[in-house]
């Protein structure tokens, strides 16, 4: 699993029009969402900081919404864009999850063990489980 970082408004026209995930390190404006949406029709993911989460406007949150893409709270620690412009999530990661899912964890229990381990936010290990579930048609416990 790939998120696009995308650290400056002016990058939202250069995107791929096949992004699914994109992290924003900027409070996107509304005008940002629906320059977002239309540079990406496929997207699914919009990850942001947690203190942009609280201080995005209604209808931004809304239009993505009405435009089937979830929008998750929290940070990328460690990533480095200048290095690389996509923060992967790793095979290991999703397979530790897959196999706690597997074995009846609860879902909070996955959250709290995956995140102390792997440093990814409580949204998005939310995010993995819940495409797990659809995936393998796992119930939750």
């Amino acid at each position: 699993m790939r998120l696009r970082i995308i650290s400056s408004k002016e990058e939202i026209s250069k995107l791929d029009s096949a992004e699914e995930l994109v992290h924003l390190t900027f409070r996107p404006s509304n005008i940002d969402v629906v320059a977002l949406i239309k540079a990406c029709p496929n997207l699914l993911v919009v990850h942001i900081p947690d203190s942009y989460r609280r201080t995005m406007s209604k209808s931004a949150t809304m239009f993505l919404s009405a435009n089937s893409v979830k929008l998750l709270a929290g940070a990328l620690r460690g990533h480095r864009k200048d290095i690389d412009q996509y923060h992967t999530v790793s095979d290991a990661v999703i397979s530790e999850i897959l196999d706690h899912q597997k074995n009846g964890l609860h879902r909070d229990e996955i959250v709290k063990r995956t995140g102390r381990n792997s440093g990814l936010s409580p949204d998005l290990i939310n995010h993995i489980v819940d495409i797990n579930s659809k995936r393998l048609k796992i119930r939750e416990s």
